[in-house]
């Protein structure tokens, strides 16, 4: 158990509206700084008492009384932090008072601490919180929930038992038998982390015992579609008209780089003239808040244009009447397969290609790129650039062609 800094110290505290005579002696318990006060049920004149000795001046029998008395009170709550030290118990000001008073102190559990945290992200959706949030902090309380039945035979755990042993077997086991691959992991491990400094922030433990674990994020390849791929996408007829619209959405956002959530949620007051006397779109992203600012391609608006005036986009004023992310990836796999494309297409496919294919291949500059997804660091951006090798070939075409007439 780590060291923890206790001190006690009795103190004359003057209460509210005090004039003059006898002032009540309270006690403050402190440990690695953070105190807490109780009263000692006696009194002492402000001139009787000795501040830096913490008792009171004099030999007369009622001052040696109350020292006698505060004596024993020190020694009691010095008993009461031994026995949490012993029992190795969360040390705490309030744990030692109430120890010393006889409180049995109920340990936070880490299930219940997890279904809180948890149950106010549900209130909040909407206000600072998406769905999708909400979506992978309860997959992770299903893992950890499964990780206690299966490791420790129980329902819950005290969140002071959580230790690196427990983060690394936990580690393990998502990885094992929760089938989860590197970065999925990593992300429970950061989702059980948030929730170990909510414990740490409200003094529930007294160390992070996540400081010696490291997560490690492996690099993956961006899947993206070629020219001649968004091209196929665009000239396919389809007889289900439901398709038609799901690959009219996709190439939307390949045109323009809005995530799902955005376009499910994007609005015709967000089409507007720009600068240039063409339309953009104005809004801000859901993930983020950030605002981006989109010139609308010629092929993003004919797409935009198709559905001004369908029922349910005059109803919510909507530019597309989008179905849920998870409908709409599962007709994009029939797109893809009626398209002769491989790759596994998702909204996120789409977000990428306008990053690469759309915008960097075709010289458009990064910084605008990064303006236009709404990227808070340029680094973030420089992951898609990193990827074209198409685009150095282009760069290096002219130099190629200089040196070879040379020749």
């Amino acid at each position: 158990m780590m060291k923890n800094n206790f001190s006690l110290r009795f103190y004359l505290k003057k209460p509210k509206n005090y004039v003059s005579g006898s002032m009540p002696i309270y006690m403050r318990i402190t440990v690695n700084g953070m105190p807490n006060e109780l009263a000692s049920g006696k009194q002492c004149v402000p001139s009787r008492w000795n501040t830096k000795a913490g008792r009171v001046n004099g030999s007369r029998q009622e001052d040696r009384s109350i020292n006698a008395y505060l004596n024993a009170l020190e020694r009691r709550v010095g008993e009461a932090h031994t026995d949490l030290v012993n029992a190795d118990k969360k040390i705490t000001a309030e744990s030692i008072k109430n120890k010393y008073l006889g409180i049995e102190e109920q340990e936070k559990q880490l299930i219940v601490v997890f279904k809180m945290h948890n149950e106010r992200i549900e209130a909040l959706l909407g206000n600072g919180f998406e769905k999708g949030t909400l979506t992978k902090y309860n997959a992770t309380l299903k893992h950890l929930k499964a990780f206690l039945r299966l490791k420790y035979n129980t329902v819950d755990i005290p969140v002071s038992k959580v230790d690196h042993y427990f983060i690394s077997e936990f580690d393990f086991y998502v990885r094992t038998t929760g089938k989860c691959a590197n970065n999925a992991t990593v992300k429970h491990l950061k989702n059980l982390g948030k929730i170990m400094r909510i414990c740490l922030a409200n003094h529930w433990i007294t160390h992070d015992p996540f400081l010696n674990h490291k997560n490690t994020i492996e690099k993956v390849t961006r899947v993206i579609l070629t020219p001649e791929e968004i091209q196929g996408l665009y000239n396919k007829e389809f007889v289900i008209g439901r398709l038609a619209f799901v690959r009219d959405v996709f190439l939307f956002s390949c045109y323009t780089g809005l995530s799902f959530v955005d376009l499910q949620r994007l609005h015709k007051s967000e089409i507007r003239k720009g600068i240039d006397g063409s339309l953009w779109i104005f809004r801000s992203r859901v993930k983020t808040n950030i605002v981006t600012n989109i010139p609308l391609l010629p092929m993003a608006q004919e797409i935009m244009e198709r559905y001004a005036d369908h029922p349910k986009c005059e109803d919510t004023g909507n530019v597309f009447p989008v179905f849920s992310n998870q409908k709409m990836n599962a007709y994009l796999k029939e797109v893809a397969d009626l398209c002769g494309i491989s790759k596994h297409l998702t909204f996120h496919i789409a977000r990428h290609t306008f990053a690469t294919t759309v915008t960097l291949s075709d010289g458009v500059p990064i910084e605008s790129v990064s303006k236009m997804l709404g990227h808070t660091d340029i680094r973030t951006t420089q992951i898609y650039a990193k990827i074209l090798d198409v685009k150095v070939s282009k760069d290096m075409l002219s130099l190629k062609q200089k040196y070879g007439s040379n020749n």
